[in-house]
């Protein structure tokens, strides 16, 4: 059965590491935060100027001055600490972010990335995204395999206008884990009851799929 965005989110989890500062982009990405492992200590970063984001808040304990760069309220953690886009800023541009975590429209076999604007579409603009896929040495996509008329969202190339080049390492979809190789899609794991079959239909780009592909697991 492909995976619901929570669950995508809670793969993407396992990603996660002790003493990463890891930034999440807006929609599935901002999930992610729900299901770190207790364990680990993580902190979450956001551009609008905010370290050490917690879980979403629960309804009716939403504070409305805590939100992240998607404008979504936020809870933070002990020790949170908030500052201006100018500093928030330099910890991307310096390297300073472990892990980033994105949606996309579009990825290409090759790591390329559209997650900003579709052509004659009205768009606020690209926000943080280019600073993020330009300084970030590890960035994990969270993405539906297909768009809603079912065509495959990972393609040879990308037809929308790009947020980065070659700049993505692993894709996490509602079907499969799949890292990016200069030979093209490597399947890692497959969504619980979808088949190798099932992810070469939904798939434009060149996918390497090994002998043994198994079902992904979330803890």
């Amino acid at each position: 059965m492909a995976l619901s965005k929570e669950q995508i989110a809670q793969r993407i989890a396992k990603e996660v590491k002790d003493g990463y500062y890891v930034n999440l982009g807006i929609g599935i990405p901002t999930l992610v935060a729900n299901y770190v492992r207790d364990d680990i200590a993580v902190e979450f970063q956001s551009e609008n100027g905010v370290l050490g984001m917690g879980p979403f808040p629960w309804e009716g304990e939403e504070d409305p001055d805590l939100i992240n760069a998607g404008k979504q309220t936020i809870t933070t953690l002990a020790g949170a600490s908030f500052f201006d886009s100018s500093l928030s800023f330099g910890m991307i541009r310096g390297q300073h972010v472990d892990l980033t975590i994105l949606g996309a429209m579009e990825v290409a076999q090759n790591g390329d990335i559209a997650n900003w604007k579709i052509p004659e579409k009205m768009v606020k603009g690209m926000g943080g995204a280019m600073d993020l896929v330009s300084s970030a040495e590890n960035i994990i996509v969270a993405m539906m395999h297909t768009n809603r008329a079912g065509e495959s969202k990972l393609l040879e190339s990308c037809s929308l206008p790009l947020t980065g080049v070659g700049c993505v390492k692993k894709i996490v979809t509602n079907l499969a884990v799949i890292e990016i190789t200069d030979k093209g899609f490597l399947v890692l794991e497959r969504a619980p009851g979808i088949s190798v079959k099932e992810i070469e239909a939904a798939t434009a780009g060149t996918l390497i799929i090994p002998n043994e592909v198994p079902e992904m697991t979330f803890s």
